[in-house]
């Protein structure tokens, strides 16, 4: 296949972006929270570092609520299972030790939590974890969730995030998949519930104004997903659009360390 001049632009862009990470960017780590906060404000969602996050809070009284969408969280209880513990992310903390991360709860009766981007930003990455709450279900089973694999262990069991890029009309520009758990490897050995802070790439979706979340699993009932709909993030790392430039550069400049420039249209892929 021939790369047009749009598609090579398009890859030094998101090879820039990637090669330019952090050190260029802006970074929603939510260390400016000091507790806590799941939405019992009323706000209806928070803003970090200019990217708007949505919550639902409904307050049923004598300490009962309900959420979701996104919270943000210090807990770091990797242990006790089950709804009680649902603000806690596996690893004990965030992103490189850090205290305070998102969490996300995606209920099944919309289309899951979103987020807003400033003006003119350029999507880099964000980093992704189970909550303990479900990698616990996962590898344990609950009440209400299987233990991933099946008694044998060979059941090709799987808990997937999909990450979709919206425009400003919040139609889809694409999307991103990242499984927070597969076992559908032929050999069980490569198994996995993840539990450490994981980059996932969002250069694929660098141009969206908006991010929507959602939640799919291999155990599904008669009321929907059986696996506990949580996951937690933290670093999400944009740019401004007026990098680009930079970028492209950045991007050229690796290309040709890797041997992969060529003249246009030259190269068949």
């Amino acid at each position: 296949m021939k790369r047009t001049k749009l598609g090579s632009m398009c890859v030094l862009v998101g090879l820039g972006l990637a090669a330019a990470g952090p050190a260029m960017g802006n970074v929603v780590n939510f260390e400016e929270f000091t507790a806590l906060w799941a939405g019992s404000d009323g706000s209806g969602g928070f803003t970090s570092k200019g990217v708007s996050f949505a919550n639902s809070y409904t307050d049923y009284g004598g300490g009962s609520f309900a959420w979701d969408g996104w919270a943000v969280s210090n807990h770091t209880d990797t242990s006790t299972p089950g709804y009680t513990n649902q603000f806690s992310a596996i690893p004990g903390g965030g992103a490189g030790g850090s205290a305070f991360y998102g969490v996300s709860y995606v209920p099944g009766y919309d289309t899951g939590p979103t987020l807003l981007l400033p003006d003119g930003s350029m999507l880099v990455s964000m980093e992704i974890t189970n909550t303990t709450y479900a990698a616990l279900s996962m590898l344990q089973g609950d009440a209400y969730g299987k233990k991933f694999g099946g008694a044998d262990g060979h059941a090709p069991d799987w808990f997937r995030l999909t990450v979709t890029g919206l425009d400003d009309a919040a139609a889809s520009i694409g999307s991103v998949d990242f499984y927070l758990a597969d076992y559908r490897f032929e050999d069980d050995a490569l198994d996995y519930v993840v539990q450490e802070w994981t980059v996932v790439d969002l250069t694929p979706l660098a141009a969206a104004r908006g991010l929507r979340f959602e939640l799919a699993s291999s155990d599904v009932g008669v009321f929907g997903m059986n696996t506990p709909a949580y996951f937690a993030m933290d670093n999400l790392v944009f740019v401004p659009e007026s990098a680009s430039a930079v970028l492209l550069m950045a991007g050229a400049a690796l290309i040709r360390r890797r041997g992969l420039s060529g003249e246009e249209g030259g190269n068949a892929r």
